[in-house]
């Protein structure tokens, strides 16, 4: 088997990488990255540490929103069975103030994977949409079929790719599975989302910020339950087009998740007021009835411990992630 992901040094798609590795021993994966400066490359280089050496690896630096569909044919020559596109321009915030840049990266990097998942005729395409194409809307907890009105150019571009996905299943037969995914934390997780930053402030002994009253709240999925997902869709056949949340069914406010960071840490944070943040959503709930049926979707990692399991792996590499 041969899997092709994009992202594969971020976050998510290392998780994804090492689980595929201990789960399909004699695969073959393709990871392409073109180590955006958003965070560090160190971190970065860091997640795929492990896999440099396993013959079945192989990296590509290159940007996707430049290289087009006929150029990854001529670097990538031997067939491959599945695409998980999850590379992207990641931040609702600096999506207001770069819009363009984010039009680029996740609309036109979608478009070349796509040009050259036809060209390779790659029957399997999951893409990593985003819990944020709901915007503003409080019919919990959040039904794929709900009504979308983003409010974030961010969010605006994963529209657009679930939509461009359409198309080309329609068009040319690819199977795209779109997974909009719900605020995934853990081991590895970019140091400018929420916990991570939270961890690192409250062991530096610096204030938190905390935008709004800390009534805002989301719907927490631990990065391993992520995983299991996208292996689910990766092995997907029954139709050819699909919209599928991955949550965990269960909404935590910012209040009660800075109580349980500083319960996990043992240390009490410094909360520093802000005001609300332009394209940031009240609430985030998904209803994962769908990726339960199809997908055989069961998300078991309650907050607390995939707490403690974050906290553990930044305590263990504190020297990386705190400079």
């Amino acid at each position: 088997m041969h899997i092709i992901v994009t992202g594969g040094a971020g976050f998510i798609g290392s998780n994804l990488i090492g689980t595929l590795f201990r789960e399909y021993p004699g695969i073959t994966i393709t990871c392409i990255d073109n180590f955006d400066p958003f965070y560090s490359t160190e971190i970065k280089q860091f997640n795929i540490r492990d896999f440099k050496n396993n013959p079945g690896f192989r990296l590509i630096q290159k940007d996707l929103a430049v290289i087009t569909g006929e150029e990854l044919c001529e670097l990538i020559t031997e067939p491959a069975d599945a695409i998980v596109h999850i590379a992207a321009k990641a931040g609702v915030r600096p999506s207001i103030e770069n819009p363009m840049a984010y039009q680029q990266v996740n609309i036109i990097g979608l478009q070349h994977m796509l040009d050259f998942a036809k060209a390779k005729k790659i029957k399997q395409f999951v893409f990593a949409s985003s819990s944020s194409v709901y915007g503003i809307n409080d019919h919990f907890p959040w039904k794929e079929d709900e009504k979308l009105m983003p409010i974030s150019p961010y969010a605006s571009t994963k529209l657009s790719g679930e939509m461009m996905g359409h198309v080309y299943s329609k068009l040319f037969g690819i199977r795209f599975i779109a997974l909009r995914f719900f605020t995934v934390y853990g081991p590895g997780q970019r140091p400018d989302l929420a916990i991570h930053k939270f961890t690192k402030a409250i062991l530096k002994g610096d204030p938190i910020p905390v935008y709004g009253d800390g009534s805002t709240s989301r719907d927490y999925t631990f990065v391993d339950d992520t995983v299991r997902g996208i292996i689910g869709a990766i092995n997907y056949t029954a139709t050819d087009f699909e919209i599928i949340n991955l949550g965990n069914n269960y909404t935590v406010s910012l209040k009660e998740l800075v109580a349980a960071i500083e319960e996990v840490m043992g240390k009490k944070a410094t909360i520093e007021r802000h005001p609300e943040q332009p394209g940031d959503v009240p609430k985030t709930f998904a209803d994962i009835s769908k990726a339960k049926a199809l997908l055989g979707y069961n998300p078991q990692t309650p907050l607390q411990e995939g707490l403690k399991k974050f906290y553990n792996w930044f305590s263990e590499n504190r020297a990386l992630l705190i400079k």
